[in-house]
């Protein structure tokens, strides 16, 4: 099986590790993933934004450069539903990695170690515009050695939501301390997700904190073996 990587220009410019750690996983799970070079950005930030020409003309561009291939996979849950919405033609191929590790590998054991306590959160997109479901949890589950816990309100959003945190901010940090309460009432070691975009959100307060506790984007963790 083949796959393309659809790296997301947020993970390519400030989380690189997360889209070695899902070609690692691919590739131990068999699938031949390239990565076409032409690919910029869906198109999201502009679009969320106002700019609706723009992020068209960036979604076509999507179009083209995925034109051929066989799956397109992403580890962000937010790009994919995105694309699902305005790249037409090649939308009933793109997936995001959880989707794509279930529904078409049809793995949940994906062969990880990672002896560490997590604690997951879902993120607004995958959870409301892609519906992943319990997906991400049950891959979670199958690896050996995790002690994974859960968020108390889980389901609610941790204030991100893209320039809605720049634009809105005082709203956007009182959304995150709810949420920060929530990771830390669970003693975790890790908070992982579907979306670097929160955790990014999180992971900055857990650092200014000095909590202790990291993020880590779930494809991290699936492709780990500690």
């Amino acid at each position: 099986m083949r796959a393309a990587l659809f790296i997301t220009c947020f993970n390519d410019t400030l989380f690189p590790g997360t889209g070695r750690a899902v070609v690692d996983l691919l590739e131990r799970l068999g699938v031949e993933v390239s990565f076409p070079e032409a690919q910029t950005c869906c198109g999201q930030m502009h679009v969320n934004s106002g700019y609706a020409d723009q992020g068209a003309a960036l979604a076509s561009r999507f179009e083209r450069v995925f034109a051929e291939a066989e799956h397109v996979v992403s580890p962000s849950a937010s790009c994919v539903a995105m694309v699902r919405e305005h790249c037409p033609t090649v939308a009933d191929r793109v997936y995001e990695l959880t989707e794509f590790l279930v529904d078409v590998l049809e793995v949940e054991d994906v062969g990880a170690s990672f002896p560490h306590r997590v604690a997951y959160h879902p993120t607004c997109h995958s959870l409301r515009l892609l519906k992943v479901g319990d997906r991400p949890l049950r891959l979670l589950r199958a690896v050996q050695g995790i002690d994974l816990v859960e968020i108390e309100q889980a389901q609610e959003c941790c204030g991100f939501g893209g320039t809605f945190a720049v634009k809105n901010a005082d709203t956007s940090m009182a959304m995150l301390s709810d949420k920060l309460r929530h990771v830390l009432d669970t003693g975790a070691e890790v908070c992982t997700s579907a979306d670097n975009s929160c955790l990014m959100h999180i992971g900055g307060a857990l650092r200014k904190q000095r909590t202790g506790m990291r993020a880590l984007h779930l494809a991290e963790i699936l492709a780990a073996r500690e």
